[in-house]
């Protein structure tokens, strides 16, 4: 069986994001970039179901700037076999861009598992694995924090609203990841050398049918607006006057 991955390149999440000053956008110099969380998690399933005997090739791919062969290779180092990369101007990419492309790539692989985290942390839109399904027309579990492979099926518990929820859908099929699915692990050094020999393939959108323009647009970035210092109060009463006249929540 072969399991198909889709990571993104984001800034790492240990990072404070600065705007830039014109507000056009965030500003990525000298910031460290790292695999898409959630991504990440994706990556650790495949490699988990693979160490089981389930899947016996992971493809791994990316879409963005040159520089993402970086976080190909970091999903190569934790147990990947080969990349693909899809080389593109992110700010010319959107959602529905991105799942045209990754259903080209899902046609040219044809793998039975394809596994995406549930967003991106830089845009948070959560659209590409519901689209990406709409246009194979094939199944998909979302928000998964638990994956059973048997046979020519994949049971998929989900988060919901109402608590847990079990769906078995038929391979193959789209998977989006959650928190809760797994731990990532930490790549060896020798695995990381490793993956510096491991196969590399570079398309364009172009190679499946795909403009790389979108629709959308990116009228402003703005930083959140800081949080004004808390205050403390030396009894109940003084905390429900400030709730009430102050605060105004009560």
């Amino acid at each position: 069986m072969k399991a198909l991955v889709a990571v993104k390149r984001v800034v790492d999440a240990n990072v404070k994001v600065r705007v830039k000053p014109d507000n056009s956008g965030v500003d990525l110099t000298n910031v460290k970039m790292s695999i898409n969380p959630f991504d990440e998690i994706a990556v650790e399933e495949a490699v988990r179901l693979k160490e089981k005997g389930t899947v016996s090739e992971i493809v791994v791919v990316s879409i963005g700037p040159k520089e993402s062969q970086e976080q190909i290779r970091s999903a190569m180092a934790l147990g990947a076999d080969r990349g693909i990369l899809v080389e593109a101007d992110d700010n010319q990419l959107g959602a529905l861009e991105v799942a045209k492309i990754l259903k080209g790539v899902v046609e040219q692989e044809q793998p039975q598992l394809i596994l995406l985290g549930k967003q991106a942390i830089d845009d948070d839109s959560n659209q590409v694995g519901q689209m990406l399904g709409a246009l194979l027309n094939a199944g998909q579990g979302t928000f998964a924090s638990e994956v059973k492979v048997e046979g020519d099926k994949v049971q998929v518990t989900r988060e919901i609203d109402g608590g847990l929820q079990t769906v078995e859908l038929n391979l193959p099929a789209i998977i989006t990841t959650d928190l809760r699915l797994n731990e990532p692990r930490y790549a060896a050094l020798p695995n990381i050398m490793k993956a510096r020999k491991k196969p590399l393939d570079t398309k364009t959108p172009a190679d499946f049918g795909v403009t790389s323009t979108t629709n959308l647009k990116t009228v402003k970035v703005e930083p959140p607006a800081e949080r004004k210092a808390g205050v403390q109060v030396k009894s109940v009463d003084e905390l429900v006057d400030k709730l009430k006249n102050e605060a105004k929540v009560i």
